[in-house]
């Protein structure tokens, strides 16, 4: 499995702002996430860095990701704004900088937030940089304007019902690793009579079963929640070890099932 410098178990932070928002993240931090995930049009960064602030943990035990917004793209817009990311996050550098949707219909020219994205890590800004929603084809022009080795991972929705195999095998074949957004499909995993039947069979939930799934496959995965208990049942996953039996037996859950596709999605490759 290609190495990654992305702790395989994060924390999503869609929709928990506020106080609330800051109480769940820093409830998921006292559980043991130190991968946050977090994005300019979340509204969730300040959320963020004020959680790893009261945690009272050093900022380097910390894995933080945001993403630039597709509103923030264009020459004049990319930079200034990751340099707001920064001060409402509190910190002088994130750990990953990635694209959140590639421009549609390339309103702004591929290659302005691209190299723009490179230069962000060039002025120190962010350690790694990435992508999200990228389909083979804006994979391929991104490796042969930035090289195959300079991009970090493609986030992208996985979970049993969408296991999106072109792409894994495409980027598998390139040695990027992918980064699982809604990994548990809104929690319909938890309906499911499979994952349900293992996640009997190892004491945990099917939650944790889909997440244990993805991570086996070599995947980050990054769930979401606010509730305690489902916090706790998500990190528990990464102490499940899966037979070959039943990792084959998910993978015929696998039926396309695409939950985020606003208007702005690009070609997808399933």
């Amino acid at each position: 499995m290609t190495y990654t410098p992305i702790p395989q178990l994060g924390l999503g932070t869609f929709g928990r702002t506020g106080d609330a928002g800051i109480r769940a993240i820093l409830s998921a931090i006292e559980i043991g996430y130190r991968h946050i995930d977090t994005a300019q049009s979340y509204d969730t960064e300040s959320s963020v860095g004020e959680a790893i602030r009261r945690s009272g943990l050093p900022r380097s035990d910390f894995f933080v990701t945001t993403k630039v917004a597709d509103t923030n793209l264009s020459k004049a817009d990319f930079l200034p704004s990751v340099e707001k990311s920064l001060e409402t996050i509190g910190t002088d550098q994130v750990d990953l900088l990635l694209i959140h949707w590639p421009s549609q219909n390339d309103e702004v020219p591929f290659d302005d937030y691209m190299l723009a994205l490179a230069e962000a890590r060039q002025r120190g800004w962010t350690r790694h940089i990435g992508v999200s929603n990228f389909p083979i084809a804006l994979l391929d022009k991104a490796f042969a304007l930035l090289g195959e080795n300079t991009i970090t991972t493609d986030q992208v929705e996985i979970h049993p019902y969408l296991q999106a195999p072109r792409l894994v095998n495409h980027c598998r074949s390139k040695g990027l690793a992918l980064t699982a957004y809604q990994p548990l499909y809104k929690g319909a995993v938890n309906d499911d009579p499979l994952l349900k039947a293992i996640a009997e069979t190892h004491g945990v939930t099917a939650a944790a079963v889909a997440l244990a799934f993805l991570m086996a496959e070599g995947h980050a995965v990054i769930p979401a929640s606010s509730s305690l208990e489902n916090l706790r049942n998500n990190f528990a996953s990464q102490d499940v070890n899966l037979t070959a039996d039943e990792i084959t037996r998910i993978r015929m859950l696998d039926r396309s099932a695409r939950h985020i596709n606003p208007a702005k999605s690009p070609r997808w490759d399933d």
